[in-house]
């Protein structure tokens, strides 16, 4: 049996981003998003996740602990500001601080306790969480962060490792642009066990892994079609980030801008339906996880 998660990042960006991924739900195959707690269209994703007509959309929280600014007031938790009011700037910043242990985990529990709370607070159940930038890849924040979902009662978490192959060797010499991502998550891949043993030990669940992760901000319906017939037996997440290209998202900082309009596409086509359907594959969310 294969079960699919498909679920929607970056969930409160901004405006665009949420009415595309309530799009890409209610006419495409969307069955997940996960909300940015600290972020400027927080108050429009809510109201719009308590207006729908159904109650289908599993939403989760997308800590972030990378870019933006910390809920927490920032001298609550220096050692994740950089010395300023603002989150590092980047992933090889943070992944690096915490490797030479300048993250305090007591103040990134807090920061994920409050970004949780928050979500809570505003009426919405919690199904999962994941990270901005899949920062709990790294143990230094997988950790607190498992800690402040078991003192939320959040009964998820997403595994960010892929399959070991989760495309066919002969993709890779056509999207050559993967190389350095599939060998970097190779590499990554060496810490899954010990990962899988510390979200296991905290009691939480967790699919069998992920897809997408390698494919970021370059998908097409070619690569989506190899990453599905490719899909081992289990369950597992496919992470997209369906957006509008807008003049909102223009002062964003991110990398991600035509490919979201790309993916909002993609994932309310037709042709993809039919493609999960003709896999045998079933759409859930975390909440049947």
């Amino acid at each position: 049996m294969r079960r699919l998660i498909i679920n929607a990042d970056d969930l409160g960006l901004t405006r665009g981003v949420n009415r595309a991924i309530f799009e890409a739900h209610q006419r495409g195959v969307v069955t997940s998003a996960t909300l940015m707690a600290n972020s400027a269209a927080f108050t429009d994703a809510v109201d719009t996740i308590q207006s729908l007509p159904d109650k289908r959309l599993g939403v989760g929280c997308h800590l972030v602990v990378v870019d933006g600014k910390p809920i927490s007031a920032p001298n609550e938790v220096p050692s994740l500001t950089n010395r300023s009011t603002e989150f590092r700037p980047g992933i090889g910043e943070l992944a690096l601080s915490a490797r030479m242990n300048k993250l305090k985990p007591e103040e990134v529990e807090a920061e994920a306790v409050a970004q949780f709370k928050k979500i809570q607070s505003a009426g919405i159940h919690a199904s999962h969480f994941d990270t901005h930038k899949h920062s709990h890849l790294f143990p230094e924040i997988l950790e607190p962060a498992l800690r402040a979902a078991r003192t939320c009662n959040i009964p998820a978490v997403r595994n960010p490792f892929e399959p070991t192959n989760p495309l066919p060797l002969s993709f890779l010499a056509r999207y050559r642009k993967f190389l350095k991502r599939y060998f970097q998550l190779r590499l990554l891949r060496t810490m899954r066990s010990k990962w899988l043993r510390k979200v296991r030990e905290a009691g939480l669940k967790t699919p069998d892994g992920s897809f997408g992760v390698i494919t970021t901000g370059d998908v097409d319906m070619t690569l989506i079609r190899a990453l599905l017939e490719n899909m081992p037996e289990g369950t597992w997440e496919l992470v997209c980030h369906p957006g509008y290209n807008d003049a909102e998202l223009d002062k964003i900082r991110t990398r991600l801008r035509a490919s979201r309009a790309q993916e909002l596409e993609i994932l309310t086509s037709p042709d993809l339906r039919r493609l999960i359907e003709s896999l045998n594959i079933e759409l859930i969310s975390y909440n049947e996880l």
